[in-house]
This record gives C-alpha cells, structure tokens and sequence, in this order.
C-alpha cells in the first residue's frame, strides 16, 4: 500500500496498464512531456515514449475521432479532454461513432478498450466554462459506460477496469478532489467492478446516493443527521452511472423507505431523476415519503456565487429532514 492522492492514483493506474499492454495508449491537449494541465500523465512519456504518450492539437472533435480510429484497429487508447466542459465538440463522434461502433457492424468490430478521461464538476472557482457535470448527457447514449470515482482507491481500480473493459468507457474525474483527496492505494494492478455501486455506510433510516466529489457532502450531511437528530442514514456511491446498479440501490431503499440523491449537475434533466423514476417503480408501496433530489440550479455554473450554487451539505441535510418528518 501506497498513500496517493487522485491524481497520482490515476497516474499509477496508466503506468500499470501501459506497463501490462503495449496497446495501451495516451493522448490528449498537453498530455505528452507536459504531463496535461493537472499533471495526470506526468513522467509516462519519459517512460513508454512518444509513440504511447503524446501531444494532440487543440481540437477535441480530432481527439475523439483518432481515438475511435485506434481502437477500431484494436489498440486501447486513453484519450484526455482537458476539461468535461470542452467534452461537447466531440458530442458526434462519441454518440454517433464511439457508443455505435459495435451495433452497426454486427459485432464484426468495435471500439472496446477505448477511455476518455476527462476531470468534471466544480470546487475550483472556474466559472460556467470550467465547472459543468455533463454526465446525464451521455448516460442517454446505448453503447458507452460513464464511470465517476470518488477517491484514490476507486479511481485506479476503476480505470483500470475500464481500461479493460470491453465497451468503449467515459471516466469523469473529480477535479476539486485531484489533491485533496488522499488514501491509502494498493501499488499492485487491482480492478474494481464497473456498473455495481457500493454501499459505504450502513444505515436504517433513509438511503442517500450520490457518486464523485458529491460522497463527501453526503458524508457530512449524514453525519450531521445523526448528531443532530438521531438519523442514521446509508450511504451508497453509485460509481457508475451507465450501467447503474438498481438492485443495491432499490434493496436499500427497500429497508429504508426513503431515498435522497446529490449530484453536482443542475436538477432539469440531471440523472436523479432517471434513478427517482426507476426506484419510485421498483420501491413504491415502500417509500414513506417523496424521493428528494439535491442538485445544482437551473443555471449555468457561476464563478462568484459558487457557494450558493453547489448542492452542499446544509441542502442535503434539510432534505433529510424534509423526508423525515414528512
């Protein structure tokens, strides 16, 4: 065991499967000797070279596109988009190419093994172009897996496994969590199961769910339900969005009753509500009170008025309440 943060858990991870395939690649804007603008790829290029570690141009439509290209020739390329923010110039080729791939040619080829990693979500003061959640707008798309770690531990074990997945991944990041978040992590190759949530907290009164940098508010706002009122909420990381594990998520609910969902993009069209719909169907002669969902606004993401904006502890924890003594 190795004490890491995010990012050098993310590193690790893409020295490990570079180290174990020869087909593992790594590109994006910046990513080769300047190891990318949060240092993730820091140093592999010194060590597996040019031809696997490497620069691109500044347009993230060509990234996602040499990347399909490579792994339909049966290469495994980790493409970076700098920030899930710049992720929607590549919208076509991702939706159209990449989720597609397989389906269109009858499993005759596919684009399996490919990852695009790219940091998301807000906690950085970078404003409405620097901050989005864009996970919802891919969890609409047949075809791809959307994975989002919550710490060093997750994110090695998961990208490893998306590495080696065998359907095209998007792995989003959590940024504000790149060096803030700090745990102990294997050294040794380990994957962890892609499309099975995790229950991290036993609880008996309300679920809460959440996934990314959004675990340690829903943390902090369980903790506080406890102390303050004698709440003893459960706490379960979904991991995966596309896939996402109904059945751990509907069993809990199922003993609890009552069921809270965090994330970080705005409420409209966020993935609670496609997770309210399912678990209100499988759950419903269970619930003891209205699904809640905390989420950010309506709004594109403001720079002064962050705070404000973000689904934080004191939101989550008055929708505890609310469900409670409903």
């Amino acid at each position: 065991m190795a004490k890491m943060n995010l990012l050098q858990a993310i590193n690790n991870a893409l020295d490990l499967a570079m180290e174990k395939d020869d087909s593992v690649v790594c590109f994006g804007e910046d990513v080769g000797h300047f190891g990318g603008v949060f240092r993730a790829t820091s140093k592999l290029q010194e060590k597996y070279g040019r031809d696997r570690c490497f620069n691109t141009p500044l347009t993230e439509q060509g990234i996602a596109g040499f990347a399909n290209g490579m792994a339909a020739q049966g290469m495994k390329p980790v493409a970076e988009i700098q920030f899930a923010d710049y992720i929607f110039p590549a919208f076509d080729q991702i939706v159209n190419e990449t989720a597609k791939f397989r389906y269109r040619s009858g499993n005759e080829f596919n684009v399996g093994g490919l990852v695009f990693r790219t940091p998301y979500g807000g906690g950085i003061a970078g404003g409405h172009y620097h901050s989005q959640s864009p996970e919802a707008y891919f969890a609409h798309t047949p075809g791809l897996q959307v994975v989002v770690p919550r710490d060093p531990y997750q994110a090695k074990g998961l990208l490893l496994a998306a590495i080696n997945s065998p359907d095209p991944v998007i792995f989003f990041e959590p940024k504000r969590l790149y060096r803030a978040a700090v745990g102990e992590v294997p050294e040794d190759y380990y994957e962890l199961p892609i499309g099975k949530a995790e229950v991290v907290q036993e609880g008996s009164d309300l679920t809460l769910l959440a996934w990314g940098a959004q675990m340690e508010i829903v943390q902090k706002a369980a903790d506080m339900a406890k102390e303050k009122d004698g709440t003893f909420c459960e706490i379960i990381d979904l991991r995966s969005i596309l896939p996402w594990d109904i059945e751990t998520v509907a069993n809990s609910v199922l003993k609890t009753g009552r069921l809270v969902i965090n994330h970080e993009a705005p409420l409209t069209g966020g993935f609670a509500g496609e997770i309210a719909a399912t678990i209100q169907k499988e759950c419903f002669l269970h619930l003891e009170s209205p699904i809640e969902r905390v989420c950010g606004l309506d709004a594109p993401y403001p720079l002064a008025l962050e705070k404000e904006y973000v689904a934080d502890h004191l939101k989550t924890y008055e929708a505890i309440v609310r469900s409670m003594s409903f």
